[in-house]
């Protein structure tokens, strides 16, 4: 199976080695932790619903983590190569990549393109892609337009989607972030059920 990721760029699938034990990371400090493998997640990780993680970007300390998560995709939302080091842990796991090249902005200067979004959306809501994480660079921005605009989808109300954007953000929160999720249209994306929620009443 082939995976198109933003502009183009294709990621094997079906031809990936099959998922095959890491070696435990281990540290000087293991002796502590009587024998135990110690787990990093990494920066800004939290569950957004069943299935569904984010997190600023993985790196090697944060892979025996994300293995015991069972991944089957991760989606990238930045326009840099994915690591060498990262794409091999991928291919060890059978992890499937899906890339949404969104460029950093600073505000004044902010351009969030709003069909990325969509199709990073379209990949999310598809649970045959889950267990799945979402990350940039840091967790705040880009994945954080991400996760409000599909709690939007949820039925979020305003309010708690800019708190839990905020949360994440902390001071680094962006007007122009909470303008593009206030505005960002659900409509035509209602017909798609989301089947995964933990909220489900």
């Amino acid at each position: 199976m082939r995976v198109e990721g933003f502009q183009g760029k294709v990621y094997e699938a079906a031809e990936l080695s099959p998922p095959r034990p890491n070696s435990p990371i281990t540290t000087e400090d293991d002796n502590d932790n009587n024998g135990e493998e110690l787990f990093v997640p990494p920066l800004n990780f939290a569950m957004v619903d069943n299935g569904v993680f984010r997190s600023g970007f993985p790196d090697y300390a944060n892979f025996s983590f994300l293995q015991s998560l069972g991944l089957r995709s991760i989606i990238y939302l930045c326009p840099e190569s994915y690591p060498e080091a990262n794409n091999e842990f991928l291919k060890a796991n059978g992890i499937r990549l899906f890339q949404f090249g969104i460029d950093g902005c600073k505000e004044p200067f902010v351009n969030i393109p709003e069909e990325t979004i969509r199709e990073a959306l379209n990949v999310v809501l598809d649970v045959k892609n889950h267990p799945l994480l979402i990350h940039c660079k840091r967790g705040k921005h880009r994945t954080g337009c991400v996760v409000g605009c599909l709690r939007k989808l949820q039925r979020w109300c305003l309010s708690s989607i800019f708190d839990e954007y905020q949360r994440f953000a902390a001071a680094k929160a962006r007007v122009s972030d909470q303008r593009f999720m206030e505005k960002f249209d659900v409509s035509g994306m209602k017909h798609l059920r989301i089947t995964f929620s933990c909220s489900k009443r």
